[in-house]
């Protein structure tokens, strides 16, 4: 591996991880981020289903680019997506049936992550395989690490560490309003990273 790719290899995972990542710069996927993330273990699971939805989802875009005709790019995107998501979430039915009934319908809401079709359509319709996955496993992992930091603010406001065992001390947390003044101080924290030199 060359020089200009270990560059580009690095321009592709921070623009994912930081630069534009969907939920604290872009303010993508903000229904299942505000709703869901009520707990860490809430954030991690969803976050990995994301993850793995949009890394998926860039790869074959991009084995697929050259036979996707411009003018049906979004609905054949679309597909490829709920194609992923729906065995994903037949799968997280099957294996961890207690979790999913917790995530509800915002397992199958993936589909719907504007993120996950941004990155398909703007990246991976252009860029070969690997840098493809290597962009939607960066804005994966953005979104993630978006998910388990709201969810273990909102968690550890509202009950502390080990929400079965504790009290609710602080019930604003677990509210929609929780949901978006967690967001609220990660925003600022990632816009005050990036006005400090």
């Amino acid at each position: 591996m060359n020089a200009v790719d270990t560059i580009q290899i690095k321009q592709i995972l921070m623009r994912g991880l930081w630069d534009e990542n969907p939920g604290a710069v872009q303010l993508l996927g903000l229904c299942p981020l505000l709703a869901v993330t009520t707990t860490l273990k809430n954030g991690i699971i969803l976050g990995l289903a994301s993850l793995l939805t949009v890394s998926l989802s860039c790869l074959l875009v991009s084995l697929l680019r050259r036979f996707i005709s411009a003018a049906i790019r979004l609905p054949i995107c679309i597909v490829i997506i709920a194609t992923i998501v729906s065995h994903l979430d037949l799968w997280m039915q099957a294996m961890f049936y207690q979790q999913h009934q917790v995530l509800g319908l915002f397992v199958p809401l993936i589909i719907t992550n504007c993120a996950i079709l941004a990155r398909a359509e703007a990246f991976a319709l252009s860029h070969p395989p690997l840098p493809a996955l290597l962009d939607g496993v960066a804005t994966g992992l953005g979104f993630t690490a978006v998910l388990c930091f709201v969810g273990a603010l909102r968690e550890a406001l509202a009950t502390g560490w080990g929400a079965e065992l504790a009290t609710p001390t602080f019930l604003l947390a677990i509210t929609p309003a929780g949901a978006f003044f967690s967001l609220a101080v990660l925003i600022a924290l990632v816009q005050a990273k990036k006005i400090q030199p």
